[in-house]
């Protein structure tokens, strides 16, 4: 599968995560959730990804985590939120920068309707 087949895949699981559970909830039950009905697809998913910050040829942990790592290609980024801001959408580009990664999915599931929510970001490498 290439990235935007996954991309596919994974908005379809979205949707379907929304459908069930609806706007409201804290981040960490649609990560929760999202997890298992991507891995359900047969999908290898990472959760809670390392990304360091390297600098000068020196690695450094700065906290920094990818919330779900699709078949090592496409990285999703998870909200709950009244509004994205530009600073989400920031914060993806430059993810997928620090682990050379060409795309991302930015998912705001405090939304009234979640096909406005999910944001494709492409790394220009």
């Amino acid at each position: 599968m290439d990235e935007n087949q996954i991309s596919y895949l994974v908005r379809v699981c979205i949707y379907s995560v929304y459908k069930a559970l609806g706007p409201g909830l804290l981040e960490s039950a649609y990560h929760a959730v999202l997890l298992h009905v991507l891995r359900e697809e047969v999908l290898e998913v990472q959760s809670e990804v390392f990304l360091p910050v390297i600098y000068n040829g020196i690695i450094f942990d700065a906290g920094y985590r990818i919330d779900l790592l699709i078949e090592n290609l496409v990285l999703i980024e998870i909200k709950s939120v009244e509004n994205l801001l530009p600073v989400h959408h920031k914060q993806v580009l430059t993810y997928l920068k620090l682990s050379n990664l060409k795309l991302g999915l930015l998912v705001n599931f405090n939304s009234s309707d979640i096909s406005t929510a999910i944001v494709r970001k492409v790394n220009g490498l």
